[in-house]
């Protein structure tokens, strides 16, 4: 697929997959869920505004942030839309809230990639992270920290919101991996992926299971195990059982080197905002995604959308290196600030001296 001649661009009222002249510079609406998650604000954002200005240097991208507001995420759209915008890269907050925002979307003839969660509603392109194998991967690196001998181990799974598909996709992947291997005592939804509500949740589990009860837990991503781990702490529980995540989050990746997390998932940002990026520009342009999705996907409410699913990776204070340092996500001076010198020493990130070693 060409993307060439990016200044030429869609109307808004131009109709998907019309053909000819363009005028003037496509107009992008980036919607994203919230800024608590670290993730949002310093890697998707930048990285899909990066990959629309090395492509079409005459496009915008107007950019709003729902804080967690289903009702604001409809507003935003529809402001967006009332603006004339010509297409939109969609986080939604809730995917069936954000349904006749999407319907309103296609009758202006703007088209609606859905990013990371598959929003109801006639999407037109959708690109996320494989979220079964995100799970299995939680669910395998756990066994593996509970040893040779599980079956009677027993864990509490941190799951995400349940107006998020993402969040059940993850916990049928974990689920997969677990059932009949060990016991699984508690299951939470978490309200709104708020580690707040994890900690409250993993209290009330602590408060009825007892301190000594809980052989591991299951975070479904690293803003969970932060909230999950404060409340270990707080009931003094030491030493602390495996705590998975997920978004390899420099605060995850520090207290994996700390040792008080036992993993994360990391999904490298870049290919997941630039393919968003390229899905909206040729969507923009009315031209086919079949050159950038090779797959298809369901939803609710639509069948048949193509989709980009991506390879997540596991990361443990065994692959820091190989992982999150060699992609560049961070930096070893990013990691091992003073407070974690020790923690780096000990898993091999920098030296007797301090000096870090090489990242390969």
């Amino acid at each position: 697929m060409s993307l060439a001649a990016c200044g030429n661009a869609a109307q808004v009222g131009r109709p998907v997959g019309a053909t000819g002249p363009h005028r003037g510079p496509l107009r992008i609406g980036l919607l994203l869920p919230e800024n608590e998650i670290v993730r949002f604000e310093s890697m998707d954002k930048p990285l899909i505004q990066e990959r629309v200005e090395q492509l079409c240097p005459r496009c915008t991208v107007s950019y709003s942030s729902a804080q967690h507001d289903p009702a604001a995420q409809r507003n935003q759209i529809e402001a967006m839309i009332t603006n004339g915008i010509d297409v939109l890269i969609l986080d939604a907050v809730d995917t069936k809230a954000v349904r006749h925002s999407v319907i309103q979307a296609r009758r202006a003839n703007v088209p609606v990639v859905a990013y990371d969660r598959l929003a109801e509603g006639p999407i037109s392109g959708y690109v996320t992270f494989d979220g079964a194998r995100v799970g299995r991967l939680q669910g395998e690196a756990l066994l593996e920290a509970l040893g040779p001998n599980p079956k009677n181990r027993q864990v509490v799974m941190m799951n995400g919101s349940s107006t998020d598909p993402n969040a059940h996709w993850f916990e049928q992947g974990a689920r997969s991996v677990l059932q009949g291997k060990v016991k699984i005592v508690k299951s939470y939804e978490t309200v709104g992926w708020r580690p707040e509500n994890a900690n409250r949740n993993m209290s009330a589990a602590i408060a009825a299971l007892g301190p000594h009860a809980i052989d591991g837990v299951l975070a479904a991503n690293d803003g969970l195990a932060s909230g999950v781990i404060t409340a270990l702490e707080t009931a003094r529980i030491h030493p602390l059982p495996p705590v998975t995540g997920q978004d390899a989050e420099l605060a995850g990746i520090q207290r994996i080197v700390k040792g008080e997390q036992y993993m994360s998932v990391y999904k490298p940002f870049k290919p997941e905002a630039y393919t968003a990026a390229e899905m909206a520009i040729a969507l923009g342009h009315g031209t086919s995604l079949n050159g950038i999705a090779k797959q298809r996907v369901n939803s609710a409410t639509a069948r048949g959308i193509p989709a980009v699913l991506l390879t997540p990776v596991a990361v443990t204070v065994h692959n820091i290196k190989s992982t999150v340092i060699k992609d560049g996500l961070y930096r070893v001076d990013q990691i091992c600030t003073k407070k974690y010198v020790d923690d780096c020493r000990r898993a091999g990130l920098i030296g007797r001296n301090g000096s870090s070693h090489d990242a390969g």
